[in-house]
């Protein structure tokens, strides 16, 4: 059956014509735009109705959206229309701004560089889901390190169809680094089809490993000499933990903001939240950006109606009450004050756990062999001569929750244990490891 593209995705695509998006985009991305129906038409209203707006389906008094009394009680600082209303697809204008400024501020790089204002979606899982649909094609490789969120598997290859193809993580002959060399090999396998895709998270879940200064230099080359040799370079950055940073050897930037204006063929992928990064777990508020070298204002004008219609077409919005309440508090005088001691809070407790796992390293009868962690919520140790999820379940039994993976890595959540629990919580562990070795 013959398929007629509708005239407003034919215009987005005709606008991006020749350029890296236009490359990267999915058969869904060519096909997708934001129609002129009734989001957009309100929005206009929004604007210039300004005697009776009839065309958003609310209900509404004196101009501000009906809200129930006891529900106003409870969110007394916000507005009817900031509290209930429909939020705009793309985000609340404000919360799309200072995020944007905040991003900059935390990734000096960026100063200057252009991409795309940042985009709300519900989540970052909704957000990394947006990026892969708009990007990624049923068949495509999609490659991931072998220490990775199991979510990705659900987004690529079940959704979308795509294959994953996995490099180790840390380095085989120096395991306290980054693996930049089979990241290289694995790229330059794939790079015959034209285009390669790569999934990066830093820091990552589940070891807490983000990389050196060092090795983000390495990084950002080895995917530049891939973009070299003509192959265009798709990296989804996700973000989920940015800032959360303990060592200063580490990189305290998104890899993002390395790769903004690195190349015309490399395409870069942000995908962030408030979820971690403003303690607002629930709230469901992410973040997705894009940027590339050569990309223009009214490329990412077009790109941002692509996601849209993305947005539109699969969740409509993003709640606007969370989004709103992210503006006030974003706002407030105390802002950044009251972050820092949640951060500070989060450092102590990364402290504790260094201390203790240093410590256990010195075993010679250790079990666990723990990976290396300088960043985020986790640690997690490789199970020796145990199985992990034995040693899960084990513990279970003794009132304690951990996080078994691939029968052979136990991922511990030190983020969520008050600092005076810490020790009793790894000796927990380390006895259970023991006992169930010695069963073994």
């Amino acid at each position: 059956m013959l398929f007629r593209m509708n005239v407003l995705a034919a215009e987005l695509n005709n606008t991006l014509d020749g350029t890296i998006v236009s490359r990267l985009l999915s058969d869904f991305g060519k096909r997708i735009y934001f129609p002129k129906g009734i989001v957009a038409q309100a929005s206009e209203a929004d604007r210039e109705a300004h005697r009776f707006n009839a065309t958003v389906g609310i209900a509404a008094s004196h101009g501000q959206p009906v809200m129930l009394p006891s529900l106003q009680m409870l969110l007394t600082e916000l507005t009817p229309k900031e509290a209930v209303a429909y939020a705009p697809t793309a985000g609340v204008p404000a919360l799309r701004e200072l995020w944007k400024k905040e991003m900059i501020e935390k990734n000096p790089s960026l100063a200057g560089a252009r991409f795309s204002l940042p985009a709300v979606t519900p989540g970052i899982t909704n957000g990394i889901f947006q990026a892969a649909t708009l990007f990624v094609n049923p068949g495509d490789v999609v490659i991931l390190p072998d220490m990775c969120w199991d979510n990705y598997q659900l987004i690529f290859e079940e959704q979308r169809g795509a294959h994953i193809v996995n490099f180790p993580f840390f380095a085989p002959d120096s395991p306290a680094t980054l693996n930049i060399d089979g990241l290289r090999k694995v790229m330059m396998a794939h790079r015959d089809a034209g285009r390669v895709t790569l999934m990066l998270n830093f820091p990552n879940n589940p070891t807490g490993y983000s990389p050196s200064f060092r090795e983000m230099t390495a990084l950002v080359e080895a995917i530049t000499d891939v973009a070299d040799g003509g192959t265009d370079v798709l990296v989804i950055c996700d973000d989920a933990y940015f800032g959360l940073y303990y060592e200063q050897e580490t990189c305290a930037e998104s890899v993002f903001a390395q790769l903004a204006s690195c190349h015309d063929r490399v395409m870069a992928v942000k995908v962030d939240g408030a979820t971690k990064e403003e303690f607002v777990w629930g709230f469901r508020i992410g973040f997705i950006t894009v940027a590339s070298r050569g990309l223009s204002d009214s490329h990412y004008a077009a790109v941002e109606k692509k996601l849209m219609g993305a947005i539109r077409s699969t969740v409509s919005s993003s709640s606007g009450l969370a989004q709103n309440l992210l503006v006030h508090v974003m706002r407030s005088a105390t802002y950044h004050e009251e972050k820092q001691a949640e951060f500070s809070m989060l450092i102590e407790r990364y402290r504790k756990v260094r201390e203790i796992v240093t410590s256990y390293a010195a075993d010679s009868d250790r079990t666990l062999e723990p990976l290396p962690f300088n960043s985020g919520y986790f640690m997690s140790f490789r199970c020796d001569r145990v199985d992990s999820e034995e040693l899960r379940i084990a513990l279970l039994a003794g009132g304690i929750g951990v996080i078994s993976m691939q029968g052979n890595y136990l991922r511990v959540a030190f983020s969520g244990i008050d600092e005076e629990n810490i020790p009793a919580l790894f000796d927990e562990i380390f006895s259970a490891a023991r006992a169930a070795k010695k069963v073994a």
